[in-house]
């Protein structure tokens, strides 16, 4: 960025930044998209038969890391991966938790370009790699 850019930015006290993200943050914790990702994210800590077909699924994956990354699963060993997988990602909790996920980053999203446009810059590029995309 050339120095014109910057002339035309306006920079506020740190202070103030850090009270409008406590307040950002304060306002997102409360809409219902966050609300139901929290709420979902429990109920798939707590669902114990969510919990171990994950751990199988990622079991199975840590097993097989090296074949995985050279890209020499025989079809037995793609079927019985792809089987465990499927178990975990066909649990309702797990439908449910990315379903709310989803949602959320959609949100978050939606607010980036809300917050892109009123402050005149590409929020996400000025930050980096973001959460939401």
């Amino acid at each position: 960025m050339d120095d014109k850019v910057f002339d035309d930015i306006e920079i506020a006290p740190p202070s103030v930044v850090l009270s409008a993200a406590r307040d950002f943050a304060a306002a997102l914790v409360e809409t219902p998209q966050y609300r139901a990702f929290e709420q979902t994210a429990e109920r798939f800590r707590q669902d114990q038969t969510a919990q171990q077909a994950m751990e199988a699924y990622r079991q199975k994956q840590m097993d097989l890391r090296h074949l995985l990354m050279l890209n020499a699963l025989s079809a037995e060993q793609t079927a019985e991966l792809e089987s465990l997988q499927n178990a975990f990602a066909n649990q309702p909790i797990v439908q449910e938790y990315s379903k709310a996920q989803t949602e959320l980053v959609t949100l978050c999203q939606a607010l980036e370009d809300t917050l892109s446009e009123s402050i005149g810059l590409n929020y996400a590029a000025a930050c980096g790699v973001s959460c939401c995309g």
